[in-house]
């Protein structure tokens, strides 16, 4: 593992293939020379089998391996193959015996360049380095249309941060936002964890390439693996095609990885190995891939805490927390209230075309003195509302709809007064005080699942 934790790329690593052990050597020399990791083949068998065990950045390869063939067909069958399997990855073919119709029917069989015994040193080089970009571009057109748009940075976060305890928080990220540094970010719930992610990336030097964010917690175990590191297909059941996993979507870029500390442990190591070695194989293949991805990190619990209750990998910690960015709760930067709120309102009235111009005076008043539990998350959905509700150019008070959820108001609130989303919205609440908002536990009280427990979170803005 390298010092800063994080998945460094690799030099291209080619793969050449030639029956003749003399000319394997003097390629080896010479791409070595350019800086490329080289691998060899003998034989059409070896070169698949070598393609089946690891991935590879070009193919450079003989089209003749039987003693005394000149027809090329062994390498022609080859490149159909290798076409088949990774219509991205470039092929350059040779032969001592070229000839025009042999590199029209190797180009039309998926190679992508043609090169003739014995060769030039400098336009070998040249065809290998326009080949490998061209790979590059071409795989990353593959990525693209693979996203899904809600798993991409839509534009940069608005960081609403005026207050003293907000400074040290943004130094720090203007220091290590443009490293690589893998990053944890802890704080309670709703605090702006994904903001702070967000901003990171965009500071980086991966910020033109994607950020995917996943909420780990949320994933059920049976389909861990496959969303994170991908499936082929007939993997499973359900398994019609292909699937590129959340690390490959992320390659080349930061991948998010939400409520870390809810991952079960059995599925840790798995997490861990990639972070380690940044190799992965997809569900029911045994093809390594490499990904270079820079890991970010989210969670409310106290990750020290679970390690010592042995419900979370020390190891794993290590690798997550080369910087640690603790967020304060709202209740303690009240200073910034009145600044996000304004920003909240400008969003949505331009969202629900509504003209509000800003909150009156009872209305700021109740917003800063409100315990705010759902921190960030919960102002923001209460401005949602108000903006809703507001028939005016002003928020008032009462279109915030702020309610207690203390348990002196549940007291004296008669149970027919109350609507079925604030009983739901308050019994998860005290769930997950009474557990110390441990998700697991608290859904395990309530009869819930792990994920089913996290949508309604995310409903009431908890």
């Amino acid at each position: 593992m390298y010092p800063s934790h994080v998945m460094k790329t690799a030099s291209p690593r080619l793969l050449i293939a030639d029956d003749q052990v003399d000319v394997l050597e003097a390629l080896r020399l010479l791409l070595k020379g350019e800086g490329y990791q080289i691998e060899s083949a003998t034989s059409p068998s070896g070169i698949l089998a070598a393609l089946e065990a690891r991935d590879f950045d070009a193919v450079l390869m003989d089209l003749n391996y039987t003693r005394d063939t000149t027809s090329g067909e062994e390498g022609l069958e080859v490149v159909s193959r290798i076409r088949a399997m990774d219509a991205t990855l470039p092929v350059i073919v040779m032969t001592a015996w070229g000839s025009i119709e042999l590199a029209v029917e190797a180009m039309r069989r998926g190679a992508r360049d043609f090169v003739q015994k014995p060769w030039e040193n400098p336009r070998l080089l040249n065809i290998v380095r326009t080949q490998l970009e061209l790979g590059r571009s071409l795989r990353k057109e593959q990525r693209l249309e693979a996203e899904n748009k809600l798993l991409r940075a839509d534009g940069s976060p608005t960081f609403v941060a005026q207050a003293a305890a907000m400074q040290p928080i943004l130094q720090l990220m203007a220091r290590i936002g443009p490293s690589d540094a893998n990053v944890l970010i802890t704080g309670e719930h709703g605090t702006g964890k994904e903001v702070v992610a967000r901003t990171l990336h965009l500071l980086s030097n991966r910020a033109s390439k994607p950020m995917v964010t996943v909420n780990v917690g949320g994933l059920a175990e049976g389909v861990f693996e496959s969303e994170m590191f991908g499936h082929v297909k007939g993997a499973f059941t359900d398994a019609k095609t292909d699937r590129v996993g959340r690390f490959e979507l992320a390659d080349g870029g930061t991948l998010f990885l939400d409520e870390i500390a809810n991952v079960p442990l059995n599925q840790q190591a798995k997490l861990l190995r990639v972070l380690e070695t940044g190799e992965l194989e997809r569900v029911g293949s045994s093809k390594t891939h490499r990904v270079d991805v820079r890991i970010l990190s989210a969670t409310n619990a106290n990750l020290n805490e679970e390690v010592a209750a042995g419900r979370f990998r020390g190891d794993l910690l290590f690798r997550l927390n080369t910087i640690e960015i603790h967020l304060p709760p709202l209740r303690d930067r009240r200073e910034d209230i009145p600044g996000l709120a304004m920003h909240f309102l400008n969003l949505h009235a331009k969202r629900y075309r509504k003209h509000l111009t800003g909150f009156d005076n009872a209305a700021m008043q109740a917003l800063r003195e409100h315990p705010w539990p759902g921190n960030v998350r919960e102002l923001d959905h209460t401005i949602e509302r108000a903006v809703l509700m507001s028939q005016k150019t002003t928020v008032g008070a009462a279109d915030l709809g702020l309610v207690s959820t203390s348990n002196a108001f549940i007291q004296s609130a008669r149970l027919e007064d109350m609507s079925m989303e604030d009983v739901e919205s308050f019994l998860i609440r005290k769930a997950l005080m009474r557990y110390g908002n441990n998700v697991s536990q608290a859904a395990n009280a309530l009869g819930l699942s792990r994920s089913a427990l996290y949508r309604r979170m995310q409903r009431y803005g908890i």
